[in-house]
């Protein structure tokens, strides 16, 4: 079904044939526009940005772009067109036809799924309502504007849900995604890594290259659901999550690549003297990666897990490309996981937060190769790296252990005395902030990061990509 623009909230699930559902989505609207214009980038509402907005669950023609007003987007609900005759792809349940409703049984599970994963999409909207105020340039501005107006569409996609298939515990869990809020000492988001501020670009960046790839990995799981309309919405928001990493993986490569400038210029990679020249250290940088990769890393959840166990046996939620494994059903197979107390061989659907992880740090990897081998072209022997899987834990087997980057238990007072070699001092969090200094002519950009490559939809570099009020 095409989208349709002329209703009050764009959709392709035909939702003007359900008038209750589309009066109780009319009253929630004009709450997330409140919450909008209070917890987003407030400050730039009257701003006109170039934006992408989809018109299509077609991957060959998708979206439109144009200039508008941020409080103006058109969010709505788009889930990607059903397959006929569907089945589920593993489990218990593998060969049975996918639920296009909500199996009472399954009704407590799914809900947490969707509430969890719709609560971080207004969580990184409200971490990073302030970055606009110190944009390196006009293209790095609306790549954040674009990054939060397609968060805000996803929490549409989870709250449609929630109003569609679980009644009056589905609106309540839709008020609560409005009332939940970053960092909030009394009603926080759900999970630890969307509480944490994001107070500068460059970790922005690494939030993008990091944390959205958790995301992608996320919505890959639970595009194998069961749950039809579950699927079909995570198989669209992809389309979407693919942008936000590639912000990541382009920002921390333009950083890399003005510091590399700077080192060749000044023949030195002395973090001071790279420091008093105004770019980011390379050393600095690992930190910033050592923090956001392992507090990405705990969003899988622990490494032995019968809730993970449930929903993979339940047909509830899947491995991301459930396609590629040869055993499916992962009834007697077993996974080797490391604990504090050793390698330990437990049940391969109790450990599918782990294989999950895995496949996300693999990922990871690949963006690492690319910005290593910038260095290494410009002739530093410095190399970036992701620290191990067991740093800087706060959930699972390796909570509060102290580790050290190279995977090495070490004791509490060596960990709290080299804690600032391992990630971001005070001292690295204040150097960093004092580079934030906005740019805001079209063409130009902050001295901290290279300019971007190319432009937006074909258009250049330098166009006018933010209309400031």
């Amino acid at each position: 079904m095409a989208i349709d623009y002329r209703d009050r909230i764009p959709n392709n699930v035909d939702l003007a044939a359900n008038t209750t559902l589309q009066r109780a989505l009319e009253h929630w609207q004009p709450r997330f526009l409140d919450w909008w214009r209070e917890m987003g980038p407030s400050d730039f509402l009257e701003a006109s940005v170039y934006l992408r907005t989809a018109t299509s669950v077609d991957a060959k023609g998708w979206a439109s772009w144009g200039e508008v007003k941020m409080p103006d987007y058109r969010w709505g609900i788009f889930l990607a067109e059903p397959e006929a005759d569907r089945t589920i792809g593993f489990g218990d349940v593998m060969g049975q036809p996918v639920w296009h409703q909500v199996p009472g049984e399954h009704r407590t599970a799914l809900r947490r799924l969707i509430v969890t994963q719709g609560d971080t999409e207004p969580a990184s909207v409200e971490q990073q309502r302030l970055l606009g105020h110190s944009a390196p340039s006009l293209y790095d501005l609306r790549s954040l504007f674009q990054v939060n107006v397609e968060e805000g569409r996803h929490l549409w996609a989870m709250v449609y849900l929630l109003h569609a298939y679980f009644g009056r515990d589905g609106r309540e869990e839709a008020e609560a995604l409005l009332e939940r809020h970053s960092g909030d000492a009394d009603r926080p988001r759900i999970l630890s890594t969307f509480n944490e501020p994001i107070e500068d670009w460059l970790s922005f960046f690494l939030f993008t290259y990091f944390t959205d790839r958790d995301g992608k990995f996320q919505l890959m799981s639970l595009a194998e659901s069961g749950f039809d309309p579950l699927a079909r919405t995570c198989r669209f928001m992809l389309m979407e999550e693919a942008h936000h990493m590639m912000v990541g993986v382009n920002g921390v490569a333009r950083v890399v690549r003005r510091t590399l400038d700077v080192m060749k210029q000044l023949d030195t990679d002395q973090p001071d003297r790279l420091r008093a020249a105004g770019v980011v250290d390379l050393p600095t940088l690992q930190r910033y990666l050592n923090f956001w990769f392992s507090s990405s890393l705990d969003l899988f959840g622990a490494e032995v897990s019968s809730n993970a166990a449930g929903y993979f046996a339940n047909g509830i939620k899947g491995r991301p490309d459930e396609g590629r494994f040869a055993d499916h059903v992962c009834r007697d197979a077993v996974q080797t996981v490391d604990t504090p107390d050793g390698p330990q061989d437990i049940p391969l659907r109790n450990a599918m937060n782990e294989v999950t992880r895995q496949a996300y740090v693999r990922d990871c990897e690949a963006g690492m190769r690319r910005w290593n081998r910038m260095i290494e072209l410009a002739g530093f022997p410095f190399r970036l790296g992701l620290p191990s899987l067991h740093f800087h834990r706060t959930v699972g087997a390796w909570a509060g252990r102290p580790v050290d980057p190279a995977g090495r238990r070490v004791g509490e007072a060596e960990w709290q005395a080299r804690r600032d070699e391992w990630l971001p001092s005070a001292g690295d969090r204040a150097y960093i902030r004092s580079l934030m200094q906005p740019v805001t002519e079209a063409g130009k950009v902050a001295g901290w990061i290279a300019p971007p490559e190319r432009g937006v939809n074909r258009l250049p570099a330098d166009y006018q990509y933010v209309r400031l009020a």
